[in-house]
């Protein structure tokens, strides 16, 4: 790393709250699946801004978007409609199972619409009592404190209490401790990501999100699936739910969704959507955003959209998820150190023996970036346009990385 890097890095931490440990590069710019440092130097992007650049970096459509929305209107309050909120918000609802679309900033603001609707539906439908959310262990909803009280960090950051009342935890892929927890009477909803991006890449059951889906439709309650990371394309479909289907091949249903990340392949946008019934709840007054749902960002994410139902691009990545996993799989035949390999489509991750930090660093000196899911796992997200030839170049570091370490 060469003096200036270092200086850029002592610099910027001088004036930033420390909220991450910073890294010992300076990231530049990025094309495609690559991701270039100020020193010039060149990583297979398997970071991604956390599952975020899903069309990669500088994707051409995405810049034109932009600069045309850019030069039109960017921003104008919610109370007026646009032509790009409106074709976004179709766009959504006619390749999903939602009817009521909200548009927000970021994951976190998704999840605090999702519960605030859940909520508000269940205190008109059953009554001031119905406060309570079920939530999972290992989990991780955001850092705004309705999503901070669903989330694992609540069990080690007391500091930051009280969080809001009435959650209670129940097991992942354990649809007996859910069934032990639920009321009809005082549950509002139960939320749940189909993949647990923080927790080690958990992959849920398909019989535990049916038998989530049976117990909410039993006990009148609201079912939100979190798919802010494991949402639009990552695990080779549009949306995360339709990645589970049973032996007869049907798919569980949520009633309401929390987007962002890889909506916006890298520009900040986010939704919640809800089937009707629950999306009603929320009335004028109730709920609301100065930035979500902005021209630019609709048009952005409309689209990112767009380009993923394009015929053969989700074909790619569940063909570019296989390779993975199938290389990932060879790597550990010929390896001692891969104890496990987790995850599901291009939400992929590995554990070994190697001291997880060691392992990192050593990735980002071979050039490939990745990031840390849990305590144990090392998560690997590349772009969705990452191609089975790349996969192949990735896996290839990834081996010479792990026989090394």
């Amino acid at each position: 790393m060469t003096t200036d890097a270092q200086n850029i890095i002592d610099e910027t931490f001088k004036h930033l709250i420390k909220t991450y440990e910073p890294q010992p590069v300076v990231m530049d710019h990025g094309e495609g699946i690559y991701a270039f440092d100020t020193d010039g130097k060149k990583y297979f992007d398997f970071a991604a801004g956390i599952a975020v650049a899903s069309l990669g970096h500088a994707h051409p459509v995405v810049l034109e978007t932009i600069n045309k929305q850019a030069a039109r209107l960017m921003a104008v309050q919610n109370s007026y409609a646009t032509k790009e909120k409106l074709a976004a918000a179709k766009l959504i609802v006619a390749h999903s199972c939602i009817d009521l679309v909200y548009f927000s900033n970021s994951g976190t603001e998704s999840v605090e619409a999702a519960l605030k609707c859940a909520r508000k539906w269940a205190h008109d439908e059953k009554g001031p009592q119905a406060i309570e959310i079920i939530a999972f262990r290992n989990s991780f909803h955001g850092r705004t404190y309705g999503s901070a009280s669903v989330t694992e960090k609540f069990h080690t950051q007391p500091f930051f209490g009280p969080y809001i009342p009435g959650i209670q935890w129940a097991e992942f892929n354990n649809l007996e401790s859910v069934r032990a927890l639920i009321s009809k009477d005082k549950t509002a909803a139960v939320i749940v990501e189909p993949v647990q991006g923080e927790g080690g890449l958990a992959v849920a059951e398909v019989s535990f999100l049916q038998g989530l889906r049976d117990l909410c439709t039993q006990n009148n309650v609201c079912l939100i699936f979190d798919e802010v990371q494991a949402g639009f394309g990552r695990l080779g479909y549009l949306h995360a739910y339709e990645a589970f289907t049973d032996a007869h091949g049907t798919i569980v249903e949520p009633d309401i969704i929390c987007w962002a990340k890889g909506m916006g392949s890298g520009f900040p946008v986010g939704a919640m959507g809800a089937k009707e019934k629950f999306g009603k709840a929320i009335v004028v007054g109730t709920h609301g955003t100065t930035y979500g749902g902005n021209p630019l960002a609709c048009a952005v994410a409309h689209t990112v959209i767009t380009t993923m139902l394009k015929p053969g691009f989700l074909e790619n990545v569940r063909a570019s998820a296989k390779a993975f996993h199938d290389g990932l799989s060879e790597i550990q035949r010929r390896s001692n150190k891969i104890t496990a390999i987790k995850g599901k489509g291009l939400m992929s991750g590995i554990e070994t023996t190697i001291e997880i930090k060691t392992l990192m660093r050593a990735l980002q000196k071979n050039g490939l970036m990745s990031t840390q899911a849990g305590k144990a796992t090392i998560r690997l997200t590349p772009p969705l346009i990452i191609t089975p030839a790349q996969i192949h170049q990735a896996l290839q570091v990834i081996e010479r990385t792990v026989a090394e370490a």
